[in-house]
């Protein structure tokens, strides 16, 4: 029982192997011609062969060998990981009434300490800020074509779709994040179990490839000839997750969690390789070909856009449209095809180029057509009766207290910072995934509040959401509430906890937009006569989501949700988690809602 699974893998093989050889030792008869000792001399070769890597002999790398081998001895590294206070610990003690002296003096003694460890985190946080310098009159990198086209990714082809579904299926029926993102007593222990499921997925994806270099692997531990495959493979199935952030969402997690142990300074020596290689875009194609010009051609935002269905367009207008996107992309191919770029390549990266622009249409519009509703439905200087945006802190669960006009600003600031960053999203993935993979920046494991998190530090994230915000802020001419940005602390652990958060934000708004619209062409009119009309089922709808989506509740104190940047979309989940006992509720039913939340497995 003390074999590791590789070891029981190859004692499997050769007890099978050696039963095959008896086998045909025992029907080697005096009586078998000459023709069929032949045919049983090449099955032996061919055996043989299967077992015997063939070419130049390989190194074995003893040092992952032993180290797989050697179990963690007992004694070794032993510490529990590092728990931080948990946030409800705080608003337990507030709900505390009633009690003796004796007791009470503790409980104000916990309270204070809180308040000075939430105070010192929010001053990390401003220092942090004060440290950033940006230019407020540049352009963000979204909205010009040359910077974008650094942190788009280029579509898969159809052979990197097999890769694709070979990492997806190894991936999907590992369980490592279970396994080793659970308290060890010993941290040794941790980082052998960390290695051997490391080891098995590389050696997997090894073996299901070529099943003569899977053995290679697992008799001499060896990956080094196996680096850029390996590479290659986990690449794309990144580059597909990035293109496709509704895709992969259980295996993703699993899959960086398992590269970020994989390049940490305790792992990566014994491996002997790095796994990690930067994403590839559409900018490092046409750079590598001398052709980055064509970003700057006239004709690139034709050949690119998205045609969108519109009532107001009839089928000739949508035809001539399509017509004129895929002649702007001849003239693309024509002019800039080359030695270096094949016209498959331009068009490549012009397809890459439109999934963006397509991506960007559907995870934007939601925000965008929620903007355009408040607009229409309220106004900062106008109060309506029973229609008033005003909250008070302390009722119906809000921790802000906001009149009329504040609240429309602050929802119509939040629904902008929102779209600014969905429109920004594929650069903060691909900083994401930097500061996630970064050999620099090692994690912590720690007890959030929420279980065990991989706590760690994301600069290039951080930096980047503060030039967002500020381009924001300087747009709208002001700001209401707090500018913190919660990121490596136990409200946003990491930036893969932050950038999934964040394209969530369709998800929430979409159905409620979705609700409206449907609610005209449901066959629904003679039936909302009763409740006073379509335009007042809206109405009500919006007044809620606008009042109660954006009142800083859903967090356990005032400092994990209230008006922070975090805490906003904090406050719009508490609402979806509340809508089943919102009057309104069969509304949504009848329209053909299901759920704010889709498939993970899918």
């Amino acid at each position: 029982h003390n074999l590791n699974p590789h070891q029981s893998v190859i004692m499997s093989y050769n007890s099978s192997n050696g039963r095959n050889n008896s086998k045909y030792k025992s029907n080697n008869t005096d009586s078998d011609s000459e023709d069929e000792k032949i045919r049983k001399r090449n099955n032996n070769s061919k055996q043989r062969a299967v077992m015997e890597p063939s070419g130049p002999p390989r190194g074995i790398n003893e040092l992952l060998k032993k180290a797989l081998e050697c179990a963690a001895e007992p004694g070794l590294g032993d510490e529990d990981p590092e728990v931080l206070e948990d946030p409800n610990v705080a608003n337990r003690n507030e709900m505390k009434r009633g009690g003796d002296s004796k007791d009470d003096e503790p409980d104000a003694k916990q309270r204070k300490g809180d308040e000075n460890d939430r105070n010192k985190e929010m001053e990390e946080e401003e220092r942090k800020q004060a440290e950033l310098t940006f230019d407020h009159n540049a352009l963000l990198p979204s909205q010009s074509m040359s910077e974008r086209a650094k942190y788009i990714p280029l579509r898969l082809t159809y052979d990197e779709r097999k890769s694709l579904r070979l990492v997806n299926a190894s991936i999907n029926v590992s369980d490592y994040t279970t396994v080793v993102d659970i308290p060890f007593r010993n941290k040794a222990r941790r980082n052998h179990l960390q290695l051997q499921h490391i080891v098995a997925f590389l050696t997997g994806l090894i073996a299901a490839t070529d099943y003569e270099k899977g053995q290679q692997v697992l008799a001499d531990r060896n990956f080094e000839s196996f680096e850029d495959d390996i590479k290659t493979v986990l690449e794309i199935a990144r580059r597909y997750k990035i293109t496709n952030p509704e895709k992969m969402r259980s295996e993703y997690g699993k899959l960086v969690y398992l590269m970020q142990d994989a390049v940490s300074e305790s792992t990566k020596p014994l491996l002997g390789i790095s796994i990690h290689t930067p994403i590839k875009t559409v900018y490092d194609l046409l750079k590598n070909a001398n052709s980055l010009a064509m970003l700057d051609d006239a004709h690139i935002g034709t050949a690119t856009e998205e045609i969108l269905p519109d009532k107001s367009k009839n089928r000739a207008t949508i035809q001539m449209e399509i017509k004129r996107k895929e002649r702007s992309a001849e003239i693309i191919v024509r002019k800039y095809a080359n030695n270096r770029l094949s016209a498959d390549d331009i068009r490549s990266c012009l397809y890459s180029i439109s999934d963006n622009n397509s991506f960007l249409n559907s995870n934007k519009k939601p925000v965008t057509d929620c903007i355009q509703l408040l607009k229409r439905y309220f106004h900062p200087s106008v109060v309506e009766a029973e229609y008033s945006l005003s909250i008070q802190e302390g009722i119906s669960g809000a921790r802000l207290s906001h009149t009329h006009e504040l609240q429309y600003n602050y929802v119509l600031q939040s629904l902008t910072l929102w779209e600014a960053i969905l429109e920004d999203t594929f650069r903060l993935w691909y900083l994401a995934e930097q500061d996630l993979l970064s050999e620099t920046q090692p994690y912590e494991l720690k007890n959030t509040g929420q279980g065990l998190q991989r706590v760690q530090q994301s600069p290039r994230v951080f930096k980047a959401m503060h030039e967002i915000l500020i381009h924001t802020q300087n747009r709208l001419g002001g700001w209401v509430g707090s500018s913190v940005i919660h990121l490596g602390d136990h409200n946003v652990p990491n930036t893969l906890v932050f950038i999934d958060k964040y394209t969530q934000v369709a998800r929430i708004l979409g159905p409620i937009v979705v609700t409206l619209s449907h609610l005209e062409i449901a066959g629904l009119n003679r039936y909302l006569q009763a409740y006073g009309g379509i335009e007042k089922a809206k109405k009500d709808i919006l007044h809620d989501f606008f009042t109660h989506a954006f009142d800083g509740s859903g967090g356990d104190n005032f400092f994990d949700a209230g008006s922070c940047i975090d805490g906003r979309l904090t406050s719009a989940w508490n609402w979806c988690s509340q809508l089943a006992s919102k009057p309104f509720y069969p509304l949504f039913k009848l329209t053909g809602f299901l759920s704010f939340d889709g498939q993970f497995d899918k």
